[in-house]
């Protein structure tokens, strides 16, 4: 709690310092990213185990909250990937670290720069949703709020259970911390050398899902009769479930692309965001041994539960037997109201058409 307050207090003192708040944006963006990779992950799991819930995941997802987040986590994405170039590039030259200020305002020039015709295609999509039927079916706050209250529950307990396991390995463990200083310096090195390698490997698949899942096509688009990004699939029921399973059935030279794509991006970004999530909360719990190992059981109990969950879904099958369950959740979810909008529309049209329709003559029935 002292290093959190010491944060804050020197963030504040040295508000003219480039460098001391590029260091802030780069820790909140992470945390912002990790916390989106947790529900993406296990929300799209959802289309292979769970199709109601996936439904109803990216009718969340089709809200003004979450399109508000949505925006918020392309510009965390794009700021910590630029900025982190630039930590891995001063890293490897050291002699170049008198230039960090200068670097620090270039990183931001270009995520402004970047973010503006992004913003201005992905608010495309948003206006043209708002603009159409469909968003007579957006969720309301109070229950978008109520479907998050799962994964709330999830991490409430996974920070219990992490607590609960750094007491009890204390006990067992003892006393041996010089043996664990001189492990973990080993480790650190490695862990250092594997956040800037990793970083590199994740900028262009990251920036290439954001283009393709966000900016070309929407979370709008998942739920229409359009062919799927990166495919020559239609979306023939526009359910999100069939084009997950459109999107992932995609076969060149015998080889699931998207799903190794994904594969990949899951893989290091899930490592390297968890390990990020270490550091971070290492930084604020050093002073306590047992908040520390807590800290580190967490991020691993994370980063093990997304590539368990989300490497399942990716070597799992989509049957269609999900796309007819996706079809009838949306029904229950959107149908009520539907139906009703229909039979309005129905009444209204068969009053008009017997006001205009003249009786029947023997001329016109012969």
């Amino acid at each position: 709690m002292t290093s959190l307050v010491l944060t804050l207090t020197e963030t504040l003192r040295y508000r003219g310092a480039i460098g001391q708040w590029s260091w802030v944006l780069h820790r909140l963006t992470g945390l912002g990213v990790v916390l989106f990779l947790t529900l993406h992950v296990i929300d799209t799991s959802w289309a292979v185990f769970y199709p109601e819930l996936y439904v109803r995941a990216i009718a969340a997802y089709q809200t003004p909250l979450f399109t508000l987040g949505e925006f918020g986590l392309v510009a965390c994405v794009v700021y910590h990937a630029y900025n982190g170039l630039r930590i891995a590039l001063i890293d490897t030259r050291p002699a170049w670290w008198k230039y960090q200020q200068r670097a620090a305002k270039i990183v931001l020039a270009a995520t402004g720069i970047t973010l503006v015709p992004v913003f201005i295609l992905m608010f495309s999509h948003v206006v043209k949703f708002y603009q159409s039927p469909e968003s007579a079916n957006v969720l309301p706050l109070v229950e978008v709020l109520r479907e998050q209250l799962p994964f709330i529950a999830g991490i409430a307990i996974a920070v219990i259970g992490a607590v609960l396991f750094s007491a009890v390995t204390g006990v067992i463990a003892g006393d041996s911390e010089a043996q664990t200083k001189r492990q973990g310096s080993q480790i650190e090195r490695f862990w250092w050398s594997f956040m800037r390698i990793s970083g590199l490997l994740i900028v262009p698949l990251v920036f290439g899902h954001l283009a393709m899942m966000h900016i070309l096509q929407g979370v709008f688009d998942i739920t229409t009769q359009t062919t799927v990004v990166g495919t020559p699939f239609i979306n023939e029921s526009a359910t999100a479930v069939e084009f997950v399973a459109n999107r992932w059935g995609l076969v060149v030279g015998g080889v699931f692309v998207w799903r190794v794509y994904d594969f990949a991006l899951l893989v290091l970004v899930t490592i390297h965001g968890f390990n990020g999530l270490r550091y971070v909360l290492t930084d604020y719990t050093a002073k306590s041994r047992l908040l520390k190992n807590a800290s580190i059981y967490l991020a691993t109990i994370g980063a093990v539960v997304l590539l368990v969950v989300g490497g399942a879904a990716l070597f799992n099958t989509i049957p269609a037997t999900a796309i007819e369950q996706a079809e009838l959740a949306m029904e229950r979810l959107h149908g009520g109201e539907g139906e009703a909008h229909e039979a309005e529309s129905g009444a209204a049209s068969g009053e008009t058409a017997a006001e205009e329709v003249p009786a029947e003559t023997p001329e016109s029935g012969s």
